[in-house]
């Protein structure tokens, strides 16, 4: 398989592994954006950041994550990732659970007015 690579607002994101049990994403923010406010139904996450400094939000409470740190959010969890640096964030996204579509985002507050 090819590595899939997808523009966003946002940033970017990249397909490094798509298996019927897991998704491993690389995703880089671009400086003062951050990516919706969501939550998924079929799928629990773990971000490890690889490079930069983000701000993350999980449930409604919020902190500052740095390279080697990894945040591990369960299926139904409201979660969110911004950059307020002037340099990208990078880092990977583990999905696991019983479905990986993109699809199953379910969107509560979007800077880019996506449903």
């Amino acid at each position: 398989m090819r590595n899939y690579k997808e523009d966003r607002p946002w940033g970017e994101f990249e397909i490094l592994l798509d298996t019927k049990y897991c998704k491993v994403k690389k995703i880089t923010i671009k400086p003062k954006q951050r990516i919706s406010y969501q939550y998924h139904h079929k799928r629990s996450e773990a971000w490890t950041i690889v490079s930069g400094t983000g701000h993350i939000t999980i449930d409604d409470k919020s902190w500052t994550v740095v390279a080697g740190q990894t945040t591990q959010i369960s299926a139904g969890t409201k979660h969110r990732m911004q950059n307020r640096t002037d340099k990208d964030i990078i880092f990977i996204e583990v999905q696991y659970g019983s479905y990986f579509g993109e699809d199953d985002i379910v969107r509560i507050e979007d800077d880019y007015n996506r449903g």
